[in-house]
């Protein structure tokens, strides 16, 4: 009775990581084919080819290609937002240039891993929508107040450039996230390598410069 339990016990467990898996093979997808070819240009059969997996499977995960868009977007903005608290922690202690300058470098960084990041925001910043209305609610904008709120103090110090720290703010993140989501055709057009981690830091730390010129 207890080898039957165990085994009992086992086969759910099976059930669930296959689940996952297949629900992590699907938000890939997804991610990729949402960011390349925008939400409309997109089919879930398309998404199902991309995963390895039976067409089915994707309403049985997720009721709509809506929802699975959201939970694509929901996925790489999340782990965006978890990067920039990391390096926000870890730079606790210092002074406040080095905070910024560590958040601008692990914005690139995530950036040049994650090229859909942008890809997905150029796709729907096109045209209003739902969709665009729930990732400036849900992911956007509390991430721009909390990094303005920042800047602005930045800018008081002398240390980041005058002006609308709004708009600081969103030339900072397309400087980041723009030039990296055309890494094909800086490659092509200016022989410049993102897939190379030293061009990556050289980015970065340009950015540093360009933002934040002063000093405590």
């Amino acid at each position: 009775m207890a080898e039957m339990a165990v085994a009992e016990g086992r086969a759910p467990r099976k059930q669930q990581q296959r689940s996952v898996q297949t629900q992590n093979k699907l938000l890939d997808a997804a991610l990729e084919a949402f960011s390349e070819n925008g939400f409309k240009g997109t089919s879930t059969r398309d998404i199902a080819d991309r995963a390895g997996v039976h067409h089915p499977l994707i309403t049985y995960h997720f009721k709509n290609k809506e929802e699975l868009w959201r939970a694509a977007a929901n996925r790489v903005f999340s782990k965006f937002s978890a990067s920039l608290l990391e390096a926000r922690i870890a730079a606790d202690g210092q002074k406040p240039r080095e905070r910024m300058a560590s958040m601008m470098r692990a914005y690139v960084q995530y950036a040049a891993k994650n090229p859909a990041l942008h890809k997905l925001m150029l796709q729907e910043s096109s045209r209003e929508s739902s969709r665009l209305e729930w990732l400036v609610t849900t992911h956007l904008q509390p991430l721009s107040e909390a990094v303005v709120k920042e800047l602005k103090l930045l800018q008081e110090s002398g240390i980041a450039p005058a002006g609308d720290p709004a708009l600081l703010f969103n030339l900072l993140r397309a400087t980041s996230g723009g030039i990296l989501a055309l890494a094909t055709e800086i490659k092509a057009t200016s022989g410049i390598d993102f897939d190379k981690p030293e061009n990556v830091d050289a980015l970065a730390e340009m950015i540093v410069g360009v933002f934040l010129p002063g000093s405590d």
